[in-house]
């Protein structure tokens, strides 16, 4: 083997250099075909999940006789044997022209007439593969060539190992990249990148502040009514941060059960609780290097903002059952609807945590007083709605932007979607329903007076949004019987989460169980 020193540096240089096994082989035989009567190589890859063995890798042959990808089909016993053969890791030389019972008979393609090496090729799971060297026509190896044939399976298998885990991850890129087309698709998106509509108009100001924050690291509080894009400034603050290439993650405070927040934001050890099977990492843990959004903050249970006042302080947190701290290192951007400042002077939010987050400040100004972006908005969600349920893309006319901008939107951008959403689907791809998305028909709009006036029914006729989305989930209440989750819940039938559907509840005043049927032994004889 001495004099097969240097060559074997060779082909382990080769068999590391690329990560596709058909690169490798071609290099490795081209320094083989100089040391031996080398007349082709193949690799051969064990399929256990389809009991055949499939060629990924052909070199000095003709690649029309032995394509890659080419297939021989295996009996389970036959494989079997083929396994076992490779366990014990043994060299086989002849022909393909074995009694059929050989394991050379089931290896060899039967397009490869000529004297060869076989060897196995495995790694830590056990067989993967087989190395196939064939001679010259009329030519043979010899034992110093099977010596040499011994020592070229290890840096095989690292090749067909390297090449394995490739086509892994092509695999799982293909697949990651359909997902991707598919949310798009569903989102009305051409892109992951979020469009910020009226960043030069109504938007002007906040993203000179967004710019101006986004650089440091201070936490920021994002102000604004339900509705107005604060997700959005939220994750543009964190592209045009430094922490871009970390994650971004969205926690809405007031859609966890208050009994599960210590474990969702700070995670739990296992067995620190019943039902805590395994080892939880909580939402600050997998957001460090990124931005945390903290969503509703002020919907945050007292002892929840005690401990986020300390992760704050000192950028350290235990897990529920835990005794060793943790050390993040995370930006915190928070946003709410409510007043903040308000809640702290009724005590009902901590003053301190109050000035740790409210280091910046950005407010958000509802669409209503931002009439001068309704346009481009109503044509970017027109454009979003069209690719979402395929229809023809519509445009709204100058009939349909002037009852938007009279409409007074108390949801916002959020409302503002669905209308355009809705208005898209009611044409049918021919044309843009707004009125009747809107609810206004061909009645003539009323005068508006103000910036608040509402369209529709005046404002006497109109009760609390609160008061009207009591109304509607106690209706689903009752037609579920009290059920909130499963395919029958009215988690389903309103098609929020549950517990963002509890969440609301809660906040309402609403109590579900009232609504349940009362047991068996309660009903009336």
């Amino acid at each position: 083997m001495a004099r097969f020193r240097e060559l074997l540096l060779d082909v382990w240089r080769e068999a590391c250099r690329h990560i596709r096994i058909d690169e490798s082989a071609a290099a490795i035989a081209e320094m083989l075909s100089r040391q031996m009567p080398l007349g082709g190589l193949l690799v051969r890859r064990i399929d256990k999940a389809r009991s055949c063995l499939e060629t990924v890798a052909v070199a000095l042959v003709d690649p029309s006789r032995h394509p890659e990808h080419a297939r021989t089909e295996c009996s389970s016993d036959d494989l079997n044997r083929v396994l076992t053969w490779c366990s014990r890791g043994e060299m086989l030389s002849g022909h393909r022209r074995e009694p059929p019972q050989s394991v050379l008979s089931l290896v060899v393609p039967q397009e490869l007439d000529s004297a060869v090496l076989a060897g196995p090729l495995r790694d830590q799971q056990g067989p993967e593969g087989v190395l196939l060297l064939a001679a010259h026509p009329g030519d043979r190896f010899g034992e110093d060539h099977a010596t040499l044939a011994l020592a070229l399976l290890e840096p095989f298998s690292v090749a067909l190992e390297n090449d394995r885990r490739l086509r892994e991850m092509e695999v799982l890129r293909e697949a990651a990249e359909a997902d991707k087309r598919s949310l798009l698709t569903r989102l009305g998106r051409q892109a992951l990148g979020d469009t910020i509509v009226g960043d030069d108009v109504g938007l002007r100001s906040v993203m000179e502040r967004v710019e101006l924050v986004a650089r440091s690291d201070v936490p920021v509080l994002i102000f604004g009514e339900t509705g107005t894009g604060k997700e959005l400034i939220a994750r543009a603050i964190h592209t045009r941060s430094e922490r871009s290439g970390g994650p971004f993650m969205r926690v809405n405070c007031g859609a966890i059960p208050p009994e599960l927040i210590d474990s969702q934001l700070f995670g739990h050890e296992r067995g620190s609780f019943t039902g805590a099977t395994d080892t939880h990492r909580g939402w600050f843990e997998r957001a460090d290097r990124g931005t945390l959004f903290l969503d509703e903050i002020g919907e945050l249970p007292p002892a929840a903002q005690v401990r986020l006042l300390r992760v704050l302080q000192d950028g350290s947190f235990e897990r529920v059952g835990a005794q060793r701290p943790i050390t993040v290192d995370v930006r915190i951007v928070a946003a709410t609807h409510r007043d903040l400042s308000g809640m702290v002077r009724d005590g009902k939010f901590r003053e301190d945590l109050w000035y740790r987050l409210a280091v910046f400040s950005v407010s958000l100004p509802p669409l209503r007083e931002r009439t001068g972006d309704i346009s481009a908005l109503a044509r970017h969600f027109a454009q979003r709605a069209a690719v979402r349920f395929g229809l023809t893309p519509r445009m709204p006319t100058n009939e349909d932007i002037g009852l938007l901008v009279s409409y007074s939107w108390p949801g916002n951008i959020r409302e503002l979607g669905a209308v355009m959403d809705r208005a898209a689907i009611l044409g049918d791809g021919q044309n843009l329903e707004v009125a009747t998305a809107l609810g206004v028909q061909n009645s003539p709009l009323p005068p508006r007076t103000d910036n608040h006036a509402p369209l529709g029914p005046q404002p006497a006729q109109v009760g609390p949004l609160d008061d009207a989305i009591r109304r509607h989930i106690e209706a689903a209440l009752r037609a579920t019987r009290g059920r909130i989750e499963g395919p029958s819940g009215v988690a389903a039938l309103l098609k929020v989460n549950p517990h963002t559907l509890r969440a609301r509840m809660r906040k309402l005043g609403i109590d579900w169980a009232r609504f349940r049927d009362p047991p068996a032994s309660q009903h009336p004889q």
